[in-house]
């Protein structure tokens, strides 16, 4: 049921770039290079804002089903996993919450329809099938943002999503290291599904948007923490100025 499960369906993270481009826009462009802010980072993209909204989409997953795997795993390699979620996307999200107010980005705080459903067949899982849907879904949702990091960390102009970008660039190199670790991981399966396109409407996909004033979640670092937000200062200086004064008014 689990490898059933996870070949249904493409990796949540992608989904979730379509998400930024209903938020507050009434003509929206395909083109996600479309510069649709002039900042004093740097020009930010309909692609940039979109990636700073699947990163915090990411974890409103990823960081409770870490949570669960605490709880529910079998084997050493799903605990080790799990704390890895816990750790990676808590700095992520701290990352995410920086950022997204200096670019007039707005974050979602529920995870989409399709990342919900993860979700439950964890849940619902038990004993050594949690740990096989664990592994193979978990991989095959990094694998599938594994490229679009890469992209975005090659071509944008933006100081401070490059930086998030590096970031999510270990993190989810890491979280696929300890995923395949686990010894659980199916490949052709996993590596069909990141290749095939999800057959679900576009609306499952994408994160519902806040009310307007609700306050961010917050996904609390470990105690044990050992991943760390990225430094944003070198940032912020290094871009000041070229774009000193220009602002992060959306086009």
């Amino acid at each position: 049921m689990g490898t059933l499960f996870v070949g249904g369906a493409l990796s949540l993270t992608l989904g979730a770039l379509a998400y930024p481009s209903m938020l507050g826009l009434d003509t929206v462009s395909t083109s996600t290079d479309r510069i649709i802010a002039n900042t004093q980072w740097g020009p930010l993209t309909e692609g940039d804002r979109a990636f700073v909204v699947a990163v915090r989409a990411a974890g409103l997953w990823e960081y409770p089903v870490g949570q669960i795997g605490l709880q529910k795993g079998q084997s050493k390699g799903v605990l080790t996993a799990s704390q890895h979620l816990i750790d990676g996307h808590a700095a992520l999200d701290i990352t995410c919450r920086k950022i997204a107010p200096m670019l007039n980005v707005t974050l979602p705080n529920i995870a989409s329809p399709q990342q919900e459903g993860f979700v439950n067949t964890l849940k619902a899982d038990s004993g050594k099938q949690f740990d096989v849907d664990f592994a193979n879904i978990l991989r095959q949702t990094h694998g599938s943002i594994f490229n679009t990091v890469a992209k975005i960390r090659s071509t944008t102009k933006n100081t401070l999503v490059r930086a998030l970008a590096d970031q999510a660039n270990d993190t989810v190199l890491d979280h696929i290291t300890v995923m395949e670790q686990t010894g659980l991981v199916d490949f052709d399966t996993t590596l069909f599904n990141q290749t095939t396109p999800p057959k679900m409407p576009k609306s499952d996909m994408t994160p519902p948007v806040p009310p307007a004033g609700q306050p961010l979640i917050v996904l609390t670092p470990p105690p044990n923490a050992t991943s760390t937000p990225v430094d944003i200062s070198g940032a912020v200086a290094g871009a000041g100025a070229a774009g000193a004064g220009a602002g992060a008014n959306s086009q």
